[in-house]
Order: structure tokens, then sequence, then C-alpha cells
């Protein structure tokens, strides 16, 4: 008597054990049923309550496992509702394999009800897309998908009807690689065009980005800065930091509109810039990026980004060795004349005096250890996070470089998870809050000991700064102060309070700081700060 029938289900988690794909991040829906149900002991579920919360998670537990996500989207709602967390993930450099739920292959010719028009729904922002032709392909796109969103840094979509699930597997090879190693070795030329422009640069300088933060790449930036006694600057909008921010050498973050961009790189005649584009702006301002005589190269492992930057030289290759070998081959200068100064922290708030943005800053600043994740989400307060709350390890900082909302809470949930002994804390405006409140039930129900730090003025403030900025005109939208965000997080079954005054604050903060490491449950203080008065980016 023959055993049962191996299914393309069967065969599909062969495949995600093979590529450690293992834990599932998923909102069901039912054209996912067939794959969900009575999942192997080995897999793991993960439930947020929307979609977006969903691929946040993912893309947060992904950047610390430094390797793909799986996560399960339900049809043309599912993946609507997080395309703009896709879309943050691809600019992040995030790999996600997803899972995309199909209606019935055997009556989608009538467009029957749930039916979704898949491929297109995402836009350009998957790295790569695919709807098997046949059940029994399944297999091999998913393994395709790994490798897809491994090589290209981003999410890599499988389209699967739900009846494919328990079609019978064939015998065929998965067309895909079991392994794939990717050369690293750096070509020699260009390494000595980029010696050469830097030996014989008068006042060189590096720009650094998110492509750069990890252990190796920032131990060759910090040899290479000392041999060159040179100011390294953060890009700006930054994913993740790209260099020590504590560092005497480390200068700040570029400004994002050009004519301070100019100003803050006049004088250098050769900027390098390490893991960033060139440059990242916001908003439109005309006029050069630089000012005339300075030579702009670019080191990056970001084709796309080496294919739209302005640069005098780029060199596509893994930063690590290249600056590796550059601090090995530049001549060692003389110590500088001048060094960044690290700015002074506010004094607390005098008595009658409106707590701010900067006091919970640098209240933070003074409780959190140095291998903290912090992850950022406000807008109108991110030059006092920068300023007063420096990344000194990698992955010390995440923040959503494609600047949409709904990104800081799921993915400090998603970073605890994969590092659960880890300090995790989010700071968030109280208007983004709002954007990606519902994971906090994911956070409660999984153990997850993020703080959430919610900076609320009951307004996008942002906002209201650059209407002001724009003519002085009066904006539209209203404040809403009515929305109580701890108030909320209860209601999901996080634990919340409300902070009004910095002695609250310190209060609380010396509560739970010394507990981050090993806390297994969350808690959420929505802290009132008043509007800041200003916006720079």
């Amino acid at each position: 008597m023959s055993g049962p029938t191996r299914t393309v289900r069967d065969a599909t988690f062969d495949v995600l054990r093979r590529h450690g794909l293992t834990t599932i991040f998923a909102n069901p829906g039912s054209t996912e049923v067939a794959f969900l149900t009575d999942l192997p002991d080995d897999v793991d579920f993960v439930l947020a309550l929307h979609e977006g919360s969903v691929v946040g998670i993912a893309t947060g537990w992904a950047t610390a496992m430094d390797r793909p996500a799986l996560v399960n989207l339900h049809t043309t709602a599912g993946l609507g509702n997080a395309v703009g967390a896709l879309a943050t993930a691809r600019v992040n450099r995030v790999p996600l394999v997803v899972i995309v739920g199909q209606q019935d292959r055997r009556h989608l010719a009538l467009q029957p009800f749930l039916a979704g028009d898949l491929e297109g729904l995402a836009g350009r922002y998957p790295v790569w897309v695919t709807t098997p032709a046949r059940p029994q392909d399944v297999p091999g796109a998913v393994a395709r998908a790994w490798h897809e969103a491994r090589d290209d840094r981003g999410p890599a979509l499988v389209i699967v009807p739900s009846d494919d699930w328990a079609a019978p597997a064939d015998d065929t090879p998965v067309p895909a690689p079991v392994v794939l190693h990717r050369a690293s070795a750096v070509e020699p030329a260009a390494v000595d065009a980029l010696a050469g422009l830097l030996a014989g640069a008068v006042s060189p300088a590096l720009v650094v980005g998110a492509d750069a933060d990890d252990p190796a790449t920032w131990a060759a930036l910090v040899a290479l800065a000392e041999r060159l006694q040179c100011p390294v600057w953060q890009e700006s909008f930054a994913a993740r930091a790209g260099f020590p921010q504590d560092h005497p050498q480390f200068a700040g973050h570029l400004p994002a509109g050009r004519g301070r961009l100019r100003q803050a790189l006049a004088g250098h005649d050769v900027v390098l810039v390490v893991g960033a584009p060139v440059f990242r702006q916001y908003p439109f301002e005309a006029g050069p990026l630089v000012e005339d005589g300075t030579t702009v190269a670019l080191v990056t492992d970001d084709v796309e980004d080496a294919h739209h930057s302005p640069v005098d030289l780029a060199v596509v290759a893994a930063p690590a060795p290249v600056c590796r070998l550059l601090a090995d081959r530049v001549p060692q200068r003389p110590p500088a004349t001048t060094r960044s100064e690290r700015p002074s922290p506010p004094l607390p708030p005098q008595e009658g005096e409106p707590l701010r943005a900067a006091h919970v800053m640098a209240a933070l600043a003074q409780r959190l250890r140095s291998e903290t994740v912090v992850v950022e989400e406000t807008p109108s307060s991110r030059p006092d996070l920068h300023r007063l709350l420096p990344a000194r390890r990698p992955l010390g900082f995440l923040s959503a470089a494609m600047g949409g909302l709904g990104f800081a809470m799921p993915a400090a949930i998603g970073v605890r998870m994969a590092r659960p002994d880890g300090p995790v804390v989010a700071v968030v405006g109280d208007g983004s809050s709002l954007y990606g409140i519902q994971s906090l039930w994911s956070a409660a129900h999984y153990g997850c000991g993020v703080l959430f730090v919610v900076l609320a003025n009951g307004r996008y403030a942002v906002m209201d700064r650059l209407a002001e900025q724009h003519g002085g005109g009066k904006a539209p939208w209203p404040a809403f102060e009515e929305v109580s965000v701890h108030g909320l997080a209860l209601a999901l079954g996080c634990p919340a309070r409300r902070v009004d005054t910095y002695d609250d604050l310190v209060e609380a903060l010396d509560a739970v700081v010394p507990t981050l490491a090993d806390r297994r449950e969350p808690l959420l203080l929505e802290v009132a700060v008043t509007p800041e008065l200003t916006f720079q980016p």
C-alpha cells in the first residue's frame, strides 16, 4: 500500500526549512487557510492585527537577524494594506519572502469573490513578483524568492492560488540553488582610483549611510577616518547609522536642503560616500549639491544607488573590504586641529517650564545602555534625537528611510523578537503611533519587552511647521488632543501610563530602563510634550 501523497504544501515547507523560514508573520485570510491550518510543529506563527504591522514586525525581525523573514498576506486587501510597509522594507533594504494568497485557480477566469489583480498591486517596490504557472512550481518559486530577497535586499512576492497547496508535488528538482555564495573580492583598479583621490585630497570628508551599518564596516570606516583625520557625516533620513556617533570625528547628520548641504561640505575637495545614495534631499531647493571643485566618490553594494547618484566615481562593492583596503593604502595625516563638539544636553525644565522633546531625549541618553536599539519615528523631534541620543553600536538606530509612518512600533517588536535579551526602545510621535497602534497587541501577546516612548503633543507638529514655512497660511487639519494613546494601548492589552511632568518621566525611566534586557512585558509611556516651534530637516 502506498503512503500518503506528498503535496505542494509539504514540498514548500521543506524549502522553507532549508532556508530558515520557519516563523510566519501574518494576519490570516480565507485564501490562506489551506496553507496555515495544522502547521508543522517546527513552524511558528506570529499574528499582528493589521498587515502594515505584519510587515513592520517582519522587517524589524529580518533587520536584527540579517536574513529574510517570511510574510503571509491575504489577497488584494492584505497586500493592499501592506504596500506602504513593503515600500519601507524596500528602501530600508530588508529581505522579505512574501507569500500572497489568491482565489482558487480553477475559477479565476470567472473573477470570483476575493480574486485579486495582484502582480502589479505593490508597484515596483517588490524586488521580484511571480505567480507560478503550475501548483508544482510553488516550492521552486519560494526558493527563488529567498535568493531574490536576499541578493536584492527587498521583498520578493510569490502569489499562490488557494487550491495549489493540496495539489500533488512532482519529483522534478527545485529550480533554485540550495546554497549560493557571492564573490566578495574587490577589483584592485577600483581601490587604486579611490586611494588616489583620497591621497591627493587637501581636505577630505566621509559621508556614511545605512548600508555601512555592520561591525566590519564600522571598524573599517573608523580606521579610514582616523588615517584621514577627517570629519564623518551621516546621510540625512538614514534607516540606520553608518559610523559610531560618539566618535570624536563624527560631525553630525547632513542637512537635507541643498543650501545647507553645500555649506556643510564646503572646503572639502574630496567627499567619499560609503553605503548611502548621493544625496538624499527634502524638500527641493535649486542649485548644485556641492560647491565647484568638490569631487564626490561613492562606494556601495546597491547598484540602484550607484546608478542614480551624480558622482565622479562610483564603485559597486561591499563597503567593508573596500574601506579596509583604503585604510591600509592612504597616508596617515596629522591630527586635526579642530574636533566636532557634542552638543550639551538641555538642563531639566524649571518649575513652570513645559516639557520638551529634547528633555525626553536627554533623559533617555543618560540611562540607555550602548547596546540598546533605538527605533525612531518622531518627525518633528528627530533633530533632537540625532543630537542627543547617538548610535554607539551597529544597529543602535533604526528608522524608516521611506518616510512613511507606521514603521517604528512594529519594527521594534520584530527586533525584540529576534533579540529577546537585547534592550529595545521605540521613540514615536503620537501621530505616528496611530499608524501602527495595533502592533501593541502583538507586543503584549508574545511577551516583547519593548519600551515605547510616545511624545504626545496632540497634533501633527511637523505638518504645522511646514505649513508655516510654506507661507504662514492656516493649516486645515485640526489637533487631536482628545486621543489617549496610553488608553488605546491599555485597550490592546499593553501596559501603559501617561507622563505629564519631568519628575514623573525620570521616575518612570529609572524604574523601567534597568529592566529592558530581561523584560518580558512591553510598556508604553505617553509623555506630554509641548509642540516644537521650528522644524528644519
